[in-house]
């Protein structure tokens, strides 16, 4: 005789994994019935979709190239800072542009080099893009740490904890980031560096990352803070509760990994987000300067010589139109793979 949960977990549908409203879908292994975690029906989902997986691959590649970035370039024999027009005049002609077709593109320099300067521009894509993408990163962990603790605080907890975290919520989405750091950066300027001293690295660096973090949480928080509003009335935090947890149990224990899809979605949106508005800051001339390579500063320099060598615009922004769609496409898949209710 069957018990009643034997019973429902034998009539499980689960033809193609489509029916995912039940947890405890079963797989045969060694003829027993196998229940999966719903990490493992994700993951099996996630790997069904040729899209993901390829979007995947190629944001893997880069995260590794940009991170193995002076790796390649000891192989490759050159870097983003010789001048090498001036080591060899032959590489530019009377105006200061490459003198070979494309850009300069040979056997030497694979990506062409620099007008002007003579810079290898496949070195400087490499060191840009890890620059770009290592800001990104460090201003993405922070945003979801910060929008997870406000926006679970905000929704468990509530009254006057939520009414005022919504209302600095309310504050800071009045002002844009873009030309808040536009604003911004000038006063850190004024206040940390001499006025006969250029701006060190480090610190456009940390102002960047600092004004991306606190002008970049609040859309996160307002998310996760709906979520945890209706989790709050389930019956298990009800549970909980009566047994005695802490908030800060029910809150680790309870709503956080009912809350982990949402954060794991966003956080795939974001990234490119934040990894377009470095650049942006950087083309406009407020973010990362000469001499350090910047995939945004590659831009700029492109703005003023694309007309007479449209190749050097060619690498960078194909590079980042690349990214940014993969990186899209891959959070609509971690999204079907967590929901296929909402599959395309």
């Amino acid at each position: 005789m069957t018990s009643p949960s034997q019973t429902s977990d034998t009539k499980t549908d689960t033809p193609g994994l489509g029916t995912d409203g039940l947890k405890k879908e079963k797989d045969r292994k060694g003829g027993e019935l196998v229940g999966r975690s719903p990490g493992q029906l994700m993951w099996t989902r996630f790997k069904r979709d040729r899209t993901g997986m390829i979007c995947a691959i190629i944001v893997l590649a880069f995260f590794v190239v940009s991170a193995l970035a002076p790796v390649i370039a000891k192989l490759y024999g050159k870097n983003p800072y010789t001048l090498y027009g001036n080591d060899n005049f032959d590489l530019l002609d009377e105006f200061g542009y490459p003198a070979g077709s494309n850009g300069g593109i040979s056997g030497d320099f694979w990506f062409g080099i620099e007008p002007s300067l003579g810079r290898d521009v496949f070195t400087q894509l490499l060191y840009g893009m890890r620059t770009s993408l290592g800001i990104s990163v460090a201003v993405t962990i922070l945003v979801v740490i910060t929008g997870t603790i406000l926006g679970v605080t905000a929704g468990y907890v509530g009254g006057r904890t939520d009414y005022w975290l919504g209302r600095v919520i309310d504050f800071l989405l009045a002002f844009p980031s873009q030309l808040t750091f536009v604003a911004f950066m000038p006063v850190v300027v004024a206040i940390f560096v001499p006025p006969s001293d250029e701006t060190p690295t480090y610190i456009r660096v940390t102002a960047l990352v600092i004004v991306q973090w606190a002008l970049g949480w609040m859309g996160l928080a307002r998310l996760l803070r709906g979520q945890v509003l209706s989790l709050r009335e389930r019956e298990f935090v009800e549970a909980a509760k009566i047994t005695g947890a802490s908030p800060w149990r029910i809150i680790r224990k309870e709503l956080l990994p009912n809350v982990v899809t949402p954060i794991l979605v966003q956080t795939t949106y974001m990234l490119p987000l934040f990894v377009t508005a470095e650049a942006g800051l950087s083309y406009l001339g407020v973010g990362i300067m000469e001499p350090t390579p910047d995939w945004g500063r590659m831009f700029h320099t492109a703005g003023s010589v694309y007309e007479n060598d449209p190749t050097y615009l060619l690498f960078p922004g194909a590079a980042m139109v690349i990214f940014v769609l993969c990186f899209n496409l891959l959070g609509d898949s971690v999204r079907d793979a967590f929901d296929p209710k909402s599959g395309r």
